[in-house]
């Protein structure tokens, strides 16, 4: 597997027939598989591809096929920010590529659902597949995998995976960065609302959390801790029900996802809690969402946009791969901490 940062590629078909010694013409038929050429010259072309990461733009490819190259898009049945922007990021590559997305959604997580999408979607034509949390995690390792004969991709995934490229922040230390700050906001009561443990993203981020205690000597609660439902707002109004109808409640609660904070936030602001004097809320992944709640939230940035179209350049380079010998990549964005108005100090925890 290879562990990459992001990377743009704006090489030519001319660069790479400059790079190989030969003409754009004879680069083109080596891509698309037609005229004549010596053993020699397409080795030549190969190397010279992958040296200079050429990506072809797929649309000239068309004229070869009887249909437009296309992306297959594996998501959730719900509809969500996250969701939104993972559609303008494909839609930004797919475009730009003149390449076309088709969509399945599926309300199981099951692996046989997953196998069951992901096959409906190459018999309906995908030459490619992206994958979003939890399908990405229920194909790896399936056998079903090799007799798909289409490249995969995955973003916002927990960790890497041997069989898929995947696209990701790294959730351990996002979530580890935005525990310290709350940490050093005096919170010392934090609980923690994790998300279902189907989506690898839940382990890793829990890690973080747990990592940033340690480092503070701050023990952890059991009853602090919040591991049910989905990554949606009434997980969100369920968590903070469970939490906060307690005398000795958290003053702060880290939140895995931006729709779990703002159910959070809206059962505290109900049971007349002044957020956020009386209690701190986090959130994860930085979706429109965060910043039209009250107060607006603090939360740790991954560019999902951005990693939906990294994701899908993949998958058109493993297209545009003469040999279909592209190797699996991990590429790891950099997160942030977007600080807004639902964090400050905790008096109440203040040593």
């Amino acid at each position: 597997m290879v562990m990459a940062r992001r990377k743009r590629s704006g090489v030519t078909i001319r660069a790479v027939a400059e790079k190989a010694g030969v003409s754009a013409m004879t680069v083109s038929n080596v891509i698309n598989g037609v005229g004549r050429a010596s053993a020699t010259t397409v080795e030549a072309v190969r190397a010279a591809i992958a040296e200079l990461g050429y990506v072809p733009n797929l649309a000239a490819r068309r004229l070869a096929k009887a249909r437009a190259t296309t992306v297959g898009l594996i998501y959730s049945d719900r509809r969500t920010p996250f969701l939104d922007a993972v559609l303008v990021g494909t839609l930004r590559a797919t475009n730009a590529h003149g390449l076309q997305l088709i969509l399945r959604d599926g309300e199981g997580v099951t692996r046989g659902e997953a196998e069951r999408i992901a096959q409906e979607l190459v018999r309906s034509g995908a030459d490619a597949l992206l994958l979003i949390p939890p399908f990405a995690e229920q194909l790896s390792g399936s056998p079903v995998l090799a007799t798909l004969g289409v490249p995969l991709a995955a973003i916002a995934t927990g960790t890497a995976m041997p069989d898929v490229t995947t696209v990701r922040v790294d959730n351990r230390a996002a979530m580890y960065s935005i525990t310290e700050r709350v940490i050093a906001h005096g919170h010392r009561r934090i609980a923690y609302v994790a998300g279902p443990d189907h989506y690898s993203v839940v382990s890793a981020r829990l890690d973080g959390f747990r990592a940033a205690l340690s480092r503070h000597a701050i023990p952890e609660e059991a009853r602090l801790l919040v591991q049910h439902g989905e990554f949606d707002y009434a997980s969100g109004i369920a968590a903070a029900q469970a939490l906060l109808d307690r005398d000795d409640r958290p003053t702060a609660i880290i939140c895995s996802s931006d729709d779990l904070a703002a159910g959070v936030i809206s059962q505290a602001n109900q049971m007349g809690l002044q957020l956020p004097r009386d209690l701190a809320v986090t959130g994860f992944d930085d979706t429109i969402l965060a910043s039209r709640i009250w107060p607006p939230l603090t939360v740790i940035r991954q560019p999902v946009e951005d990693m939906a179209f990294r994701a899908t350049q993949c998958l058109i380079a493993a297209l545009g791969n003469v040999d279909r010998s592209a190797r699996v990549s991990d590429e790891i964005f950099d997160h942030d901490i977007v600080e807004r108005q639902s964090v400050s100090v905790a008096i109440a925890d203040m040593p």
